[in-house]
This record gives C-alpha cells, sequence and structure tokens, in this order.
C-alpha cells in the first residue's frame, strides 16, 4: 500500500514541472558544452530577444486556458507598431504612442472576443478570418510603405538599458507578473479555468462565460499591442506584412509550456519556461552553427511531443 501512494507524488512532479527539468537541462547541458554561452552578453541577448514573445504569450496563456486560440496575435502585433510609429510622428509623445499600439490591440481584442462570445465562432476559425482583415487594416494605415519613426530618442523605450538589461526585458518581467498573479491569485483567474474546463457547469455556478472569454481576448489584444509598440521602438521602423510567425513563435512556447490546448489547464510559469526551453535550443543550435532548416525539423518535433506530452497526461488523469 506504501508504494503506490508514494509513486503518485513523484509521477504528479515530473509531469506537472517537466518543462522545468527539461529546461534546467538543456542550460546545464549548453553551459558545459558551449564557451560563449555563460557569457554576461549571451544571456542578456537571450532575455532581450524572448521579451517581446513574453508578453504577448502571459496573455495569450489565459486565452488558451480558457478554452480558445488567438491567430490573430501577429496581426495586433503588426497593426499596433504602425499606430505607435504614426502617433510618435504625428505628436512627440512617446507615451501616445505606446497607448496608440495597446488600444489598437485591445480594440481588435474586443472584435475577437465578441465574435467568439457571442456570435459563437470557433475561436481558431474566428480569429483566423479576423487576422485577414486586421493584415488589411495594417496596409490601408500605412499606405502600403514602410514608416520611419522620426524621434530617435523613442528607441530608449526598448534599448534604454537597467541594470544592464534593456526596459523591454523589464517591462516583459512587469507583464509576466502581472498575468501570473492574475491568473493564480484572482477570482478572475478562477473563472478563467473553470470556463476552459467545463463552461456548462461554469454558467450553471454563475460564472459568465461570455465576459471572461470577451476579457481575455482583450487583454491578449492589448499585450500583443504593447509587444507592437515596444518592437517599433526597437527598430525605429515598421512596415504593413502578413506575417503570422510571431503568434506561431507565441503558441510554441505556450505549448511546448504545458499549457493545455483542450483548456482548462496551464500557467504562465509554463509559459515562461516553455519560451525559455525553445529559446535555448534555438541559441544553442546558432552557437554551433546547425543549418537553419534542421532547426526547424527540430522545432516542429519538440511541438508535436508537447502536444503528445499534453494528451497522455490528460488520459491519465481521467
Amino acid at each position: 500500500m506504501t508504494a503506490p501512494s508514494r509513486s503518485v507524488p513523484r509521477r504528479r512532479l515530473i509531469t506537472d514541472y517537466g518543462i522545468v527539468w527539461v529546461t534546467v537541462a538543456l542550460f546545464l547541458l549548453l553551459a558545459v558544452t558551449t564557451d560563449v554561452f555563460l557569457s554576461t552578453a549571451n544571456l542578456r541577448n537571450i532575455l532581450d530577444q524572448q521579451s517581446l514573445l513574453l508578453i504577448a504569450g502571459a496573455a495569450v496563456t489565459l486565452t488558451l486556458i480558457g478554452g480558445n486560440f488567438d491567430i490573430s496575435v501577429s496581426a495586433c502585433f503588426i497593426n499596433a507598431g504602425i499606430a505607435t510609429a504614426l502617433a510618435v510622428n504625428a505628436t512627440g509623445s512617446a507615451l501616445l504612442g505606446v497607448l496608440a499600439g495597446i488600444t489598437i490591440g485591445a480594440l481588435f481584442g474586443l472584435i475577437n472576443g465578441a465574435v467568439v462570445a457571442w456570435v459563437r465562432i470557433n475561436s481558431f476559425i474566428a480569429t483566423l478570418a479576423t487576422s485577414f482583415v486586421f493584415y488589411g487594416i495594417g496596409f490601408i494605415l500605412s499606405d502600403r510603405s514602410i514608416i520611419r519613426i522620426q524621434d530617435v530618442a523613442f528607441s530608449e523605450l526598448a534599448r534604454g538599458r537597467f541594470l544592464g538589461i534593456t526596459r523591454a526585458t523589464w517591462i516583459a518581467f512587469l507583464v509576466v507578473g502581472l498575468f501570473w498573479l492574475t491568473l493564480s491569485r484572482t477570482r478572475f483567474g478562477r473563472h478563467v479555468f473553470a470556463a476552459g474546463g467545463n463552461p456548462e457547469a461554469a454558467r450553471l455556478a454563475g460564472i459568465r462565460v461570455e465576459v471572461v472569454t470577451l476579457t481575455t481576448f482583450v487583454l491578449a489584444g492589448a499585450a500583443a499591442g504593447l509587444a507592437g509598440a515596444l518592437s517599433a521602438s526597437r527598430t525605429l521602423s515598421v512596415h504593413p506584412s502578413d506575417d503570422f510567425s510571431f503568434v506561431f513563435a507565441v503558441l510554441a512556447a505556450v505549448i511546448v509550456g504545458g499549457t493545455s490546448i483542450a483548456g482548462g489547464d496551464g500557467a504562465v510559469w509554463r509559459t515562461v519556461f516553455g519560451a525559455f526551453f525553445i529559446a535555448l535550443i534555438i541559441n544553442g543550435f546558432n552557437l554551433r552553427q546547425v543549418d537553419p532548416i534542421i532547426q526547424r525539423l527540430i522545432q516542429g518535433g519538440v511541438i508535436v511531443a508537447a502536444v503528445a506530452a499534453d494528451n497522455w497526461t490528460r488520459s491519465r488523469r481521467l
């Protein structure tokens, strides 16, 4: 009787925190096998490169736990950069530029949430469709051309440093912390889990599932908007595009971290580890000069393995 009772916690320790163990193991492996990996410059570079992804990923984690996908994150990200650039050039105000980026992202999130919650279209299809609409808006706003931000000082918002770390990274730490606390320590966070786990039971319990769904989409859009504004600050130029790569990177981090694609299970800290696990793989490949094609194959395999592990652990719990 004793052995089975001890094996259950051990098994849960492995399955529930598996992303932690593999990330730590990969970090130690790279530290031992690659001389440059532990350099301050390389570690700071990894943090800075992941900052925008972490901002959007923390919010998308709530959307996914709530039982929905948001494919429009890339469109929000790109349009926010365009809105930020236009606002900064028009007003000379960095604050108004950032607010413009966050506002357009939140507005797009509101549209997504309304379509999913009240029109009741599948979130994957709905946000895929709205993505094309949002991309079209970006081309109109930018007049199909590159926009350069005239105020060079605006770059300090993302590229300025405090204690040797970029401000974009510090902002990412703050945003991740806020979403982490929101999900794990608030009533709204509990409602997100309930809505994603069993929406009908959540409704019977008095939870306004549609409002929860709408809110998670608005938060995801606003976070993608902030990331887009910081991206504009980092490069001082933006251009319209219909590139989905940003949302794929965000979803990869969330899913590899262990947040369930079926909804009702996950955590912001998992997304953090998922993002850095993928970042360490890419960084290790680059330091070893591995062929980019091979990198794509392995990254795809990692995502498939993460989804398979999620399905396996869920079936074991049932």
